[in-house]
């Protein structure tokens, strides 16, 4: 059960990042609008034939053109406007939430639909004008394209509302808020992806690296889980999810009895971690936070000087770190399914520093933004978790003084001093 479980998160994980790509919608959608257009044929030889009424082939030629004509034009508006939205998402908030708004499923859906139209009426058209169809063909291809046309309109409509919104920065905000959430709650199922756990001192072992110079994104605890039984020894992952990873940087120890000769294959054990040039939302929830403080960092800058959007990221961060806290806190112990495979936990101070520090640092100088902070700090010592409170205190006090080498008014630092969690 526990490598099914695996394998369908090895899937998911596969189908998530196919997916996320503009291409692979679009093609689906040609697929099956090329089938639809074809299948209306095996009408002709059922008992629609004798039930069906008549449709004029003109009528029907008519039709398909107007979509053949129309569709192939909105399908490139649709590319420009969506190609706008991406320059804007990146532009206003940060590169690094462009494959989120790229993978957005409306806008996909959209692009799908108006190629997949544009395919299914020229090639009913020529179908059509070739003499495929008979008359209940005909009766089943008018159908067909009604149905098309009205898919189009509603998918239009849902579109332009939603275009409206793509690239806007509190939408790019969301998204990445959403993003994050969903990379929390997953790990929150599995702080320690079915592993033992182990703590920050790493046990040593025969190190294993890997060529590759890039961020682990991806691991098949189950191929290591396999491996490691099969040579009985036991495996340390160094490098979870997010971690860059560099030919001098072990990716595990492996840990055999005793000291003996460690007998495994290297090359397909490094195979077993999915290395990428970027980072990805999916299983990292670090990412997300890093993104949404760029956004802070962004809209603090002084060319932009929008610290209302800082605010709005710190109030993303209390959400997501309350999420996280409380989850940690109700989960309990996590029931162990690879026991030959150890893995760290994600260090809660690295998440502070990720999401709190560059505002801290960028902020420093705006009473509002820095007021928010603090109480952003208050809230999340409250949540009742010891670590999470000292840490909060910490950050409390580096702000604050942070804030004094750059405030000029002594009543302003007065004002801030009062709202900070190490009074």
């Amino acid at each position: 059960m526990y490598l099914e479980v695996n394998m369908k998160e090895n899937l998911k994980f596969f189908f998530q990042r196919l997916t996320a790509k503009l291409w692979v919608k679009p093609l689906i959608f040609c697929l099956l609008s090329i089938g639809a257009a074809l299948i209306a044929h095996l009408a002709d030889n059922s008992f629609l034939k004798d039930i069906t009424p008549d449709i004029e082939k003109k009528s029907l030629e008519d039709l398909l053109t107007t979509i053949s004509s129309s569709m192939l034009v909105i399908a490139i508006f649709a590319v420009g406007s969506m190609l706008s939205a991406y320059a804007a998402a990146s532009g206003s908030a940060t590169p690094r939430s462009f494959k989120l708004i790229v993978a957005d499923d409306v806008s996909q859906t959209a692009l799908s639909v108006y190629i997949g139209s544009f395919i299914y009426s020229i090639v009913a058209d020529i179908a059509l004008k070739n003499g495929y169809y008979g008359e209940a063909g005909y009766f089943t291809l008018f159908i067909l394209t009604l149905i098309v046309f009205a898919l189009v309109i509603l998918t239009f409509l849902r579109w332009v509302e939603r275009i409206s919104k793509l690239g806007r920065l509190g939408h790019t905000i969301k998204k990445v808020e959403e993003a994050t959430n969903k990379a929390l709650h997953s790990r929150l199922e599995k702080p320690f992806m079915g592993c033992c756990p182990v703590s920050d001192e790493i046990e040593k072992g025969s190190s294993i690296y890997s060529s590759q110079i890039g961020y682990v994104q991806h691991i098949n605890i189950e191929r290591l889980q396999e491996m490691a039984k099969d040579s009985q020894v036991t495996i340390t992952i160094k490098c979870i999810p997010g971690v860059f990873v560099s030919p001098d940087k072990p990716l595990a120890f492996i840990n055999s009895p005793g000291n003996e000769p460690v007998n495994i294959n290297i090359s397909k054990l490094i195979k077993a971690f999915a290395i990428d040039d970027s980072r990805s939302f999916m299983n990292d929830p670090r990412f997300g936070l890093i993104a949404l403080s760029e956004i802070s960092s962004r809209a603090l800058s002084p060319g932009i000087n929008d610290p209302g959007t800082a605010i709005a990221i710190i109030g993303s961060h209390v959400r997501l770190f309350t999420l996280w806290l409380k989850g940690i806190k109700s989960n309990g112990t996590e029931e162990v399914k690879y026991d030959r495979i150890r893995v760290p936990a994600i260090s809660l101070a690295d998440m502070f520093d990720d999401a709190f520090r560059p505002i801290a640092r960028d902020g420093a100088s705006n009473l509002e933004v820095m007021i928010r902070l603090q109480k952003a700090f208050t809230t999340l010592a409250s949540v009742g978790n010891s670590e999470a409170k000292e840490i909060a205190r910490m950050h409390s006090r580096q702000a604050y003084e942070r804030a004094e080498l750059k405030f000029e008014y002594k009543n302003d630092l007065d004002v801030l001093k009062r709202e900070c969690l190490f009074n």
